[in-house]
């Protein structure tokens, strides 16, 4: 007659463990997220004439435009300046904010981990 109940192996006590590792990591990435909530990210254009920074929440904090670039005549340019350096430091926080989570995850490519389920 089969056993019922449980696996085979002590599987319930790999289990509690499994689920441990699972709760430090869960912690783990909510303080790891929430550090780079706080973080801000400045990136430049133009040679430095548009500076954009951006905080870890996605949010534009800054932007600071030198006088030189400052040309009634060539608003479009200005625009173009301010994507671009905005684009650079939100790029900036997402490399970070990857590369932490790779960090904790150790690299599994996100919550499947590359399995079939």
């Amino acid at each position: 007659m089969a056993k019922r109940g449980g696996f085979p192996g002590g599987m319930p006590g790999n289990m509690n463990n499994l689920m441990k590792q699972a709760q430090r990591m869960q912690r783990q990435m909510e303080e790891t997220a929430k550090a780079l909530e706080e973080k801000e990210y400045t990136a430049a254009a133009g040679g430095g004439a548009v500076t954009v920074t951006v905080s870890g929440k996605k949010e534009v904090t800054a932007v600071k435009l030198s006088e030189e670039v400052v040309d009634p005549d060539d608003i479009e340019m200005l625009e173009d300046l301010i994507v671009a350096a905005t684009n650079e430091a939100f790029r900036q926080m997402e490399e970070d904010s990857s590369a932490a989570m790779s960090k904790l995850t150790g690299g599994m490519g996100g919550l499947g981990g590359g399995f079939p389920f």
